[in-house]
């Protein structure tokens, strides 16, 4: 059975001393762009690899909303026997004003801006060659091709691109932690 945590439920557990493991089962390029304080990374993709990682105390589980959370929940069931979901995750945990640290200037991680980038092009190319020249049919193609050769390859050009902008370098100086709001 999936048990649900609130934020502040957990935030109160968690101030009285709870041993609570927050698990954050995003990817690590949405993990620096902003993840609770105090949580640890295990993307979901390699939860069942790194089981040795997560220990025996209480797991809460966050992800941006709570979708994938679910699914690391489902994953670890078999696993380990005190597992919590952070009910709306991280957008949930930065709502409430708690502590949030970020490693990268950018608050958006590389895998969306890349699909932002990705449809953008696709989108542009196919109203050129609706309006102009057939042409820049080509361009769509060639997207469409750089995308599935990441998906089968696990290696995006564009995203290692996109790595390389300024707004996505870790921030050298200054605090990383954002302080609560209130």
């Amino acid at each position: 059975m999936k048990q649900k945590i609130s934020v502040t439920e957990l935030s109160e557990g968690l101030r009285q001393g709870r041993q609570i493991k927050l698990v954050d089962v995003r990817s690590a390029d949405e993990y620096a762009s902003g993840h609770a304080a105090q949580a640890i990374n295990v993307p979901l993709e390699q939860l069942e690899a790194r089981l040795d990682d997560l220990g025996d105390q209480t797991i809460a589980l966050l992800c941006q909303s709570g979708r994938r959370a679910e699914m690391a929940c489902d994953v670890l069931d078999e696993h380990h026997h005190s597992l919590l979901i952070v009910e709306g995750g991280t957008q949930a945990w930065e709502r409430e004003g708690k502590p949030m640290v970020r490693a990268s200037s950018s608050r958006w991680s590389l895998e969306r801006q890349v699909r932002l980038a990705a449809g953008l092009i696709v989108l542009t190319a196919s109203a050129l060659a609706l309006t102009v020249d057939i042409k820049w049919l080509f361009l769509s193609a060639f997207v469409g091709a750089g995308l599935t050769i990441a998906g089968l390859t696990n290696f995006c050009g564009m995203g290692l691109l996109f790595s390389k902008l300024p707004w996505n370098q870790p921030r050298r100086s200054g605090r990383m932690v954002q302080e609560a709001h209130s």
